[in-house]
């Protein structure tokens, strides 16, 4: 971890659309998700993210629970990042971490770049403690498998 971030890194054999057009799709989460633990997209979410949008997320890690999600950068085909925080007023010390894509177009494809940034997070210092960036790391590379399986031109 570098300062309050992890970021992992891929080259993809597809277009910056193709992948911003995966990702701009909240209810694709599911199926780039590397973790295991996004189970679904709460009804009534965008169609497609833009600055400011909010969308909500079912969760499961040894619990279920339920978080609410807000962009808070886009640039078309180039980055998009969201803020993650827990529901209700929990949400008022539970989160705050940002997800984050950023795209560059690169010979064979793009590079895409994710981080988990927890500069925010209510709970940061026990983010920072023990193997969770590791873990997050490990999920965050098989979050970009599964962009690349899904996205991938032959």
């Amino acid at each position: 971890m570098v300062g309050n971030v992890v970021s992992v890194e891929r080259i993809i054999p597809a277009t910056p659309e193709s992948i911003f057009d995966l990702i701009a799709n909240a209810s694709r989460h599911p199926d780039i998700d590397g973790s295991g633990s996004l189970k679904g997209v709460k009804e009534g979410g965008p169609g497609r993210l833009t600055l400011g949008s909010r969308f909500g997320m079912s969760m499961h890690l040894g619990v279920n629970y339920s978080m609410v999600n807000t962009v808070v950068e886009c640039e078309e085909n180039k980055r998009l990042a969201w803020k993650a925080t827990m529901q209700g007023f929990l949400g008022r010390f539970v989160g705050g971490r940002i997800w984050r894509y950023e795209l560059e177009p690169v010979e064979g494809g793009t590079l895409v770049r994710e981080s988990w940034d927890i500069s925010e997070d209510h709970q940061r210092p026990f983010l920072r403690m023990g193997k969770v960036a590791d873990f997050t790391r490990s999920n965050m590379e098989q979050t970009l498998v599964r962009i690349e399986e899904l996205t991938a031109t032959a």
